[in-house]
């Protein structure tokens, strides 16, 4: 039995290790989803800890869903309190806000006390929809034990490049902005013109 176990012990090493060892080294070398595909379905959690479906939740009005890469950044707080400022010319457009990091629902309520946001943030814990989305790459060693705590232990080492994306109604993406530098975000003056130009069909 003990053989038995220190081999399933080994198995479950050996998965997590060719799960991470399959994300990019580098946020340079990931391969996002383009404009005009569709985003792949995937249950986040909100802050309460309930699971809800992403497209079902895209269904409602057109998005403007960005990652960030968790409530300990102060380069991601800073663009968590600029989308707040703009978030009533945002609202008027006809859009929705959501913010999605690898943070547990509880570290999410944390984040959004400190930022008074308005607009909703859901956790991804274990990465998987922002790893179909193709913004993941693999974490340092040295960030790895702070994000496996800030995701309630169900992030293995990975992190998204701050991204910001326009999803219509369909799932479809209208625009995306990604950079793999994390300190340059999109302004909240560049996303409201990209807003106004957009012609996404109203519900």
């Amino acid at each position: 039995m003990k053989s038995f176990k220190t081999l399933f012990f080994l198995f479950l090493v050996f998965i997590a290790f060719s799960v991470s060892a399959q994300l990019p080294e580098k946020a340079e070398d990931i391969s996002p989803l383009l404009i005009g595909e569709k985003i792949p379905d995937a249950t986040i959690k909100s802050p309460e800890g309930n699971d809800h479906q992403v497209l079902e939740l895209f269904s409602q009005k057109p998005t403007v869903m960005f990652f960030y890469r968790g409530g300990w950044c102060p380069y991601c707080n800073t663009h968590l309190a600029e989308i707040q400022e703009a978030e009533t010319r945002i609202l008027e457009l006809g859009y929705q806000i959501i913010g999605i990091s690898p943070d547990s629902p509880e570290n999410l309520k944390a984040t959004d006390e400190k930022n008074k946001l308005n607009y909703s943030l859901y956790s991804d814990g274990d990465g998987k929809f922002t790893k179909a989305m193709g913004i993941a790459f693999k974490a340092s060693e040295r960030s790895a034990a702070r994000l496996f705590d800030y995701s309630g232990g169900l992030n293995e080492g990975y992190l998204p490049v701050p991204s910001v994306f326009i999803i219509d109604t369909s799932g479809t993406i209208a625009f995306e902005y990604i950079n793999p530098d994390y300190k340059t975000r999109l302004s909240a003056g560049l996303l409201l013109a990209v807003l106004k130009e957009l012609k996404i069909e109203q519900k």
